[in-house]
């Protein structure tokens, strides 16, 4: 444990006079003596009296003594110092006296920096005066740093330890750096100061600058105002630094020399602003390359060319005609209120290329050229530098199935087309490529005849149909009636699959409309036709039940004819139903081409009763269909008069 501090104010006092021994020093003066008033005053004026060192009154240089008359010395003379033997020492001494200790004596329990001077050198240490009762030792390894260092050199150290166990005063100079370097630190942040830094070394996301011995981080975004591609080139060097943030609680500095650099740009981009003109033509060099645009530096004010003011030529990145650090010339289109924002351009520097495309040229010319950009509504074709015309996808074929430009061209094509229309006021051209070959509907009555068979593709699907192709730009729709006689279709996906070859006949044709109805189950013999006479009304057939259910049973012929009978037409002559595989007679009480429907009756082979129930039933429908039928079906009930009239005579 350090000793006790003991108080930094010695008293002070004269001692009484006393007979002088062989050690006490003396000297003769004429001073303030305290004497009776009955002594001579010639023997006290040659006095020999004590010396007291701790007394700033009575301390006088030997030789320095001025004669005094002993009128005044007895005028002068303080009898009660005397007679007490001590004095007493005013204030304004004894703040004097602390004063000369506080400059000249150092307080070795203060942790605070001191200020010494190297006395001497050893291999290890260097010894240090600091002015106190003893000389501190410092490790010349806190001194690495100075290689020049030398005795009479000043240096700012603090107390470490006060005596180690050989009695020695430990100092540091490194602690006593670090101290002082946050100091400066602080004060350069409060104050705004700029700070010069060594920088050691890279690290992640930034550089380690040695700012005062301090290390401090420089984000790599605060180095310089443009984009920094290379670290490496700024190690090892001294630059000028911007202290811009401290966090005292983990002991981090941050510093920026891009805020010094901005706050010259910021004086030129005031002055460069002011002198800013719409059509004004400047130098400038490429900051940076993004997908939209590039980013100009003017000299300290940034201005943007958006990807279309780069060139009249039509380009999918700025980096196919500009890189980084290049400088060209560009002009001013525009600008916010406060000159905030700059639109610059490239392209409006020469003659766009619309003005010195061919006057000559006119509707219904052919061009050639190449496909420059696809898009699904169509293909953009520049049939000069800088100049382009749009075939839409829908004036690339006759055919309606094209649906996008992709399924008929690619970039880098080279095409022909027909221009269909120039504006040159508005700088627009649209192109066709069928144009180049004939409209194949212009002789579709030649070619497709009404009753002709064809064959074709299939196409497309919809719930009411498919599509067939027959040629390039001819297509017809089959209907989903005409896909079968025997089958009941719900979906044309159920019989064909889109590529696959099917003959068709055509049906109908509107050349106007530009519509062609075809039909498929036309090219082939409607079974049903045969069927009018086996299964005609009253016509009787031995047959098994296949299935049946709640309302009646089926009886599967062929793979054309499936009968129904109902429940009540199942009835035996014993009063039991016919079930599920039994064999019996069975008599056709309907038949309907059309509708492909065959219904037929066990039990009205030998119940009169339900004869009459079968011909009423028959005459609702009848009247039914009647109702329905036009002048051209007066035959198809002529025959089924016929036909009642008949079952009434049996």
């Amino acid at each position: 444990m350090p000793e006790e501090k003991k108080d930094s104010k010695p008293k002070k006092a004269v001692k009484k006079i006393t007979k002088p021994s062989k050690t006490t020093k003396t000297v003769k003066v004429k001073a303030k003596v305290k004497v009776s008033k009955e002594a001579i005053i010639e023997p006290i004026a040659t006095n020999e009296i004590t010396e007291d060192t701790t007394s700033q009154d009575s301390i006088i240089e030997e030789g320095n003594s001025k004669e005094i008359s002993s009128d005044q010395f007895l005028k002068d003379f303080d009898w009660d110092i005397f007679e007490e033997g001590i004095e007493t020492v005013k204030d304004d001494k004894l703040l004097e006296f602390d004063k000369l200790i506080e400059e000249n004596f150092v307080d070795t329990y203060n942790e605070s920096v001191i200020e010494g001077e190297i006395i001497n050198l050893t291999d290890r240490e260097a010894i240090i005066d600091i002015n106190a009762k003893s000389e501190g030792v410092i490790s010349l390894n806190e001194f690495r740093y100075n290689p020049d260092l030398k005795v009479g050199d000043k240096v700012e150290v603090l107390v470490d330890i006060q005596e180690d166990k050989t009695g020695q005063l430990i100092l540091s100079h490194r602690k006593a750096r670090t101290i002082k370097a946050w100091e400066r630190v602080n004060e350069a942040h409060d104050k705004s100061t700029v700070v010069t830094g060594f920088v050691k070394c890279r690290t992640k996301g930034g550089m380690i600058v040695d700012v005062f011995g301090l290390e401090a981080f420089l984000p790599g975004s605060q180095i310089d105002v443009k984009p920094i591609r290379d670290y490496d080139q700024y190690v090892n060097k001294n630059m000028e630094f911007k202290v811009v943030k401290i966090n005292h609680e983990f002991k981090n500095v941050v510093v920026s020399h891009k805020a010094l650099i901005e706050a010259d740009l910021e004086l030129q981009k005031k002055e460069i602003i002011g002198q800013l003109e719409k059509g004004q033509v400047l130098e400038g060099t490429v900051k940076n390359i993004t997908t939209y645009g590039v980013f100009i530096d003017l000299g300290g004010v940034d201005g943007l060319i958006h990807i279309t003011d780069l060139s009249w030529n039509r380009i999918n990145h700025p980096s196919e005609i500009l890189e980084l650090d290049q400088k060209l010339n560009v002009v001013i289109l525009d600008f916010d209120d406060d000159k905030s924002r700059i639109q610059l351009g490239v392209k409006q520097l020469s003659a766009h290329p619309w003005e010195s495309l061919d006057s000559e040229l006119k509707a219904g010319d052919k061009i050639k050229g190449k496909v420059s950009v696809l898009a699904d509504y169509g293909a953009f074709v520049e049939v000069a530098d800088g100049v382009e015309g749009l075939v839409h996808v829908s004036e690339m074929s006759w055919s309606t199935h094209l649906r996008s430009a992709q399924d008929f061209v690619k970039v880098g094509d080279e095409v022909e087309a027909v221009i269909l229309t120039l504006d040159r006021e508005d700088r627009k051209m649209s192109l066709g490529i069928k144009q180049l070959s004939s409209d194949p509907w212009t002789d579709i009555t030649k070619k497709y005849p009404i009753g002709s068979k064809h064959s074709g593709l299939v196409r497309n699907f919809t719930n009411f149909g498919i599509f067939v192709e027959l040629e390039e730009g001819i297509d017809g729709l089959v209907y989903i009636s005409d896909l079968s006689w025997t089958v009941k279709v719900k979906h044309p996906s159920e019989l064909f699959t889109s590529g696959d070859s099917i003959d068709v006949i055509v049906l109908e044709l509107d050349s106007e409309s530009r519509k062609l109805s075809l039909g498929h189950k036309q090219t082939m013999d409607n079974p049903w036709d045969v069927y009018d006479k086996t299964f005609a009304e009253g016509t009787s057939h031995n047959a098994t039940i296949s299935d049946s259910n709640d309302k009646g049973a089926t009886i599967v012929f062929n793979d054309d004819i499936t009968a129904f009978v109902p429940n009540r037409h199942l009835v035996k002559e014993d009063g039991n139903k016919l079930k599920k595989g039994d064999t019996a007679g069975f008599k056709v009480i309907e038949y309907n081409k059309d509708f492909k429907r065959v219904v037929m009756s066990h039990t009205i082979l030998f119940n009169d009763e339900e004869k009459k129930n079968v011909k009423e039933s028959l005459k609702k429908s009848n009247i039914k269909e009647s109702d329905k039928s036009t002048l051209g079906d007066l035959d198809v009930l002529m025959n089924l008069k016929k036909k009642m009239d008949s079952e009434d005579k049996k």
